[in-house]
Formats: C-alpha cells, sequence, structure tokens
C-alpha cells in the first residue's frame, strides 16, 4: 500500500516484435519478443517506449507496445496513467 510521500504504483509493461502484418497486432515469432521491462508509471513506460520504437524505425513490421498492468492488476485504477 502506498504512503502520502510515495505515489501509487501504476505498472506498465513495454514489449515488441515484429508483426505478420501492418496493422495487426500478431507477432511473427513470440520467441523472439523483446521485453524491454516494466516501469512504475506512465512516463517511465513511454520513454523506454519512444526510445525503443526510434531505435526500429527502419523496420515497418517491428511495433512496441505499453501495457497498463495496474488495469490487469486492479481494475479499480480505471483509466488513470
Amino acid at each position: 500500500m502506498s504512503t502520502p510521500s510515495e505515489p501509487k504504483q501504476l505498472l506498465h509493461l513495454v514489449f515488441g516484435g515484429e508483426l505478420k502484418e501492418l496493422g495487426g497486432t500478431e507477432f511473427k515469432n513470440l520467441g523472439e519478443l523483446d521485453i524491454v521491462g516494466i516501469y512504475p508509471d506512465y512516463a517511465s513506460a513511454a520513454a523506454a517506449w519512444k526510445s525503443k520504437a526510434q531505435q526500429t524505425v527502419d523496420n515497418a513490421l517491428m511495433r512496441y507496445f505499453v501495457v497498463h498492468m495496474h488495469r490487469l492488476l486492479d481494475p479499480e485504477t480505471g483509466k488513470e496513467h
């Protein structure tokens, strides 16, 4: 449980990989997914996502995603970042 001086953890997962087709969300090879990391807030996750996305800009099929893990762990967190 967070204290008044400690913000609530809103965990976010950043991961990516090469997609089967443009505009889709199915990955070509699940064994090659790039798990970038788990971050304590959206701002940290967005910075990691942006960095990885920029590194792979030459591959149109490569995509990175931010998953709001806190929403899966505690649906009551709603749409907070």
